[in-house]
């Protein structure tokens, strides 16, 4: 049996909202985008919403908004995925990063405190896996230090932390829609705000520092080409239509997976916090325990046609930040994590029997290192 590592989920109705913007005369900046930012401020309860061209696009520019500028410090897990810190480069920041809670995999804001320093500009909390952050801390430390919290929620869509949905947190959030999400537009991003100062920023920014009253080539400031186009945005209004049918789906066979690893000796199911009133799945990984070697396993399972990925591997160990002076041993659970952390194939379309497949090896990798 093949299984991909994951699928997008679409229908005729996403076909036929693409079909349909390839009749009209507009195929960027002109209705969709529009109507697809307002459909996603009213689903996650924010003021704007700024569609862009990708998640590390939306990083980018709320690292613009938060004035970060050469030297300044941003606060932000290493067990991420690149863009979370790459985004300070951009604008010739630092990133500094936090070890994370080893049940959560989120950043852990005991340590918070102590890495803030008169450069610190922002905090970068991402809610890895559909998880949020512990955002009460992080929000209560940030306002003591006057500090911007951008949420990463690229992986959240959905998710909720005490009641309140992901995203609507902190001064601006960032969502992604890469085909491996909740919920996809193909190639494309969106950054909420409550803020409107800095969502007319955001709509500058993304068009190239084109101004609302700006003729098309006059640009008011250093600008980007971070538009989503029309066909995306078509089919993120197709899919935003049908996102708590998507969540439901992702968490079905979350939940197949769930009692299906239980009965696994030495493989350990996603740890959900009590803060976490909702869970929006966006990968499922497992933990593997003392005595099983992850890296064998992977190697079990892609012999029987189950793909399967580290996740993460921590940003302080790859090649260009461990040239900025960051190294193992700095980081010990964000090591350990993205060491014994392995993503599993999921996606809103997996079958039951796919699971059952999928635990059946996994199953067999585990009995073959304990000699069973």
């Amino acid at each position: 049996m093949q299984i991909p590592m994951s699928s997008p989920d679409i229908t005729q109705a996403e076909i036929d909202a693409v079909l349909g913007v390839l009749n009209t005369r507009w195929l960027s900046l002109g209705p969709r985008i529009v109507e697809f930012e307002e459909k996603l401020a009213a689903y996650t309860g924010t003021r704007f919403a700024v569609g862009v061209n990708s998640g590390t696009a939306g990083l980018h520019l709320a690292m613009i908004a938060a004035g970060v500028q050469d030297g300044d410090e941003v606060i932000s897990p290493s067990f991420s995925f690149i863009a979370s810190a790459n985004c300070v480069l951009y604008e010739r920041g630092k990133p500094v990063f936090v070890d994370i809670d080893p049940k959560t995999g989120n950043l852990d804001p005991n340590l918070l405190e102590a890495a803030i320093t008169e450069r610190t500009k922002a905090i970068i909390p991402v809610h890895a896996f559909g998880q949020p952050a512990d955002m009460d801390p992080i929000l209560e430390i940030a306002r003591r230090h006057n500090l911007f919290v951008i949420e990463d929620a690229c992986e959240a869509l959905g998710a909720d932390y005490k009641g309140r949905r992901a995203g609507t947190m902190g001064d601006a959030a960032v969502f992604a829609f890469y085909p491996n999400k909740q919920m996809t537009t193909g190639e494309g991003g969106m950054l909420v705000s409550n803020n409107e100062d800095w969502t007319n920023l955001f709509r500058s920014l993304r068009n190239q520092g084109r101004d609302v009253f700006d003729a098309w080539l006059n640009h008011t400031r250093l600008g980007y080409n971070y538009r989503l186009d029309e066909m995306s945005a078509a089919l993120g209004l197709a899919q935003i239509g049908r996102i708590d049918e998507l969540l439901a789906k992702r968490a079905q066979v979350a939940a197949w997976y769930n009692t299906r690893i239980d009965a696994i000796e030495g493989l350990h199911k996603p740890y959900i916090a009590a803060t976490t009133t909702r869970m929006s799945w966006f990968v499922y990984v497992i933990r593997c325990g003392e005595g099983v070697d992850r890296n064998a396993l992977m190697a079990h399972l892609d012999s029987v046609g189950v793909p399967s990925r580290p996740y993460f591997t921590p940003i302080h160990l790859q090649p260009f930040y461990k040239q900025m002076g960051w190294k193992r041993g700095d980081l010990p659970h964000t090591e350990q994590a993205g060491d014994s952390m392995l993503a599993l194939p999921f996606s809103s379309v997996m079958t039951e029997e796919q699971v059952d497949y999928v635990c059946q090896q996994l199953q067999h990798g585990v009995d073959h290192q304990h000699g069973a």
